[in-house]
């Protein structure tokens, strides 16, 4: 079955034909390891971490991910692996299981994934690229759509 059809929590957007490639390797490790830690302490940082179950392995994954205001309390991420032709594989372990925990501002938050689409992905995407250009560039090195989600708050 391909990563696309695996989806259960939301419509999983597809790989593309061209980009880079996806980040890995022990030396990513590391650096993601040592960016945990620093987000964890810094409650005013513009980073998050996610943790997901890998929809394969069942084994607990933290992704560290830069995150922008939401509206109403919520948090905007993108599926961007620096322009890589495939989608991360922390979306589709949230695709799979969106009720996860995230560490942001200090505090340990459950919250709900969702994608967006239409009108609301196009005003977040420009919201994003206004505030980290980065974005757009990681938008240009590849041809499939970047997924956006929002992270709610669970009650």
């Amino acid at each position: 079955m391909r990563d696309e059809e695996i989806a259960l929590g939301f419509e999983t957007t597809r790989g593309g034909t061209r980009g880079n490639r996806s980040p890995r390797g022990p030396l990513l490790n590391w650096a993601n390891k040592m960016t945990i830690k620093r987000i964890r302490k810094n409650s005013s940082s513009e980073m998050l971490v996610l943790t997901t179950i890998g929809r394969k392995s069942g084994a607990v994954r933290e992704t560290p991910l830069r995150w922008f205001p939401g509206g109403d309390g919520s948090w905007l991420i993108v599926a961007s692996a620096n322009g890589a032709v495939t989608n991360p594989a922390w979306y589709y372990n949230l695709a799979a299981q969106p009720d996860v925990p995230v560490d942001v501002q200090g505090r340990k938050v459950d919250v709900t994934a969702t994608q967006l689409a239409g009108d609301e992905r196009t005003a977040a995407w420009k919201q994003i690229t206004a505030a980290a250009g980065r974005f757009a560039g990681y938008q240009e090195k590849t041809d499939r759509e970047l997924p956006i989600l929002r992270l709610t708050p669970r009650a």
